[in-house]
């Protein structure tokens, strides 16, 4: 049996309480349960302990991210919850420092990734539409939700953990179509655990 620990990285805005990620989170939960896993779920916006977040990595075989896009990039508690919890796995829960040696200063960054062999799986929801992607005419210059993400899977990739396809949710606070997305959303798990 595989271990998933889920985070749901979503922080509640008067105009956003969370629940599509919640219910994303949910579903993730039921079916994966369903097929055999251990679950376990952390909430970086309820408050979160250093030492048992490290845990839970470490326990992990796979780390589902739930998280809405804000601004360009991750909810504020959940850049707490990386700032204070990844920092403190640089000693070796998660990596050993950043690769580097004082014999070879130069090379090796990045590559003191502690989680070899634990994989990683982004779904994101987005205002954006789809179509604002991936079209040099749109607004991401014909970049792909994977390109704005970079700064996550680079993240996860210190730690030597394996990507995942990611998943989106696209345009969901004007054109919301979230029975559309949650049957997507089942046939990406089913497909990929």
């Amino acid at each position: 049996m595989s271990n998933v620990l889920i985070i749901n990285a979503h922080h509640h805005y008067p105009f956003s309480p969370g629940n599509l990620n919640q219910s994303f989170v949910d579903k993730a939960q039921t079916l994966l349960a369903n097929k055999g896993y251990n679950i376990q779920i952390s909430k970086p916006s309820e408050g979160f302990d250093v030492e048992a977040a490290l845990a839970q990595h470490q326990w992990a075989d796979i780390v589902l991210v739930q998280m809405p896009l804000n601004w360009m990039g991750v909810p504020w508690s959940f850049k707490k919850y990386m700032d204070e919890v990844y920092t403190a796995g640089m000693g070796g829960a998660l990596c050993n420092g950043d690769g580097r040696s004082a014999d070879a200063p130069q090379k090796n960054y990045g590559r003191g990734g502690t989680l070899g062999g634990t994989r990683y799986m982004l779904s994101v929801t987005a205002n954006a539409p789809q179509q604002a992607f991936n079209d040099p005419e749109e607004f991401f210059d014909g970049h792909s939700i994977d390109d704005l993400l970079m700064p996550m899977h680079m993240n996860f990739k210190f730690f030597d953990m394996t990507p995942m396809p990611t998943f989106s949710a696209f345009d969901v606070m004007k054109n919301a179509q979230p029975e559309a997305d949650f049957a997507r959303f089942q046939d990406h798990l089913e497909a990929h655990f």
